[in-house]
């Protein structure tokens, strides 16, 4: 299934705000800030990585039912969603 920037545009959104985020950690280190103050940060872009991963996951999974209410065969079955979905826990 191709993934469009529209059909995942908040996702899209999380991941450049994780891009920002994992820089700051970077520099963080770098610098030789406060470990515990780094930890957090790079907790915080951890989460908004999974986030943005579930979903693209949701989106694949709308995109599919929109195929099957249309009466064509969806990109990916049940089992390959599944499968991703499995692939963030």
């Amino acid at each position: 299934m191709d993934v469009s920037p529209e059909s995942v545009g908040d996702a899209l959104t999380r991941l450049r705000r994780a891009q920002g985020q994992l820089a700051g950690v970077i520099s963080m280190i770098e610098e030789g800030e406060d470990c515990a103050a780094a930890l957090t940060q790079l907790a915080a872009v951890s989460r908004a990585l999974d986030r943005a991963g579930f979903k693209i996951v949701a989106s694949g999974m709308r995109h599919c039912q929109a195929a099957r209410e249309r009466g064509e065969d969806p990109p990916m079955t049940e089992r390959d969603l599944e499968r991703l979905f499995l692939s963030l826990a």
